[in-house]
């Protein structure tokens, strides 16, 4: 499947497309396929994120979806020095998703 990620113009927190707008959790997001560059350049002219892309990423049978690439891992979860600082404090596996 084929995401979209950015950060928020105002706050410069890590967003991802969830189908009608910008969320901060990456379970939101939602497959773009063939689309991903039409809402890019929609989002981006409307200033409502800044340096977005797509990626790949795979949703598994829970609803779970994990960027393909390490990098994206990391933006998704957030600080990885301090694991109770990151989106996910109660899930003491958390860092073992991003890797």
């Amino acid at each position: 499947m084929k995401i979209l990620t950015g950060n928020d113009l105002l706050t410069g927190l890590v967003t991802w497309w969830d189908g009608q707008g910008w969320s901060p959790h990456v379970d939101d997001a939602v497959d773009v396929g063939e689309e991903a560059e039409t809402i890019l350049a929609r989002e981006e002219a409307a200033r409502r994120v800044n340096a977005s892309y797509a990626i790949e990423a795979t949703r598994d049978e829970a609803g779970k979806v994990r960027p393909a690439h390490i990098k994206d891992r990391v933006r998704a979860l957030g600080p990885t020095v301090r694991p109770d600082l990151t989106l996910k404090p109660a899930e003491p596996e958390a860092l073992n998703w991003v890797i």
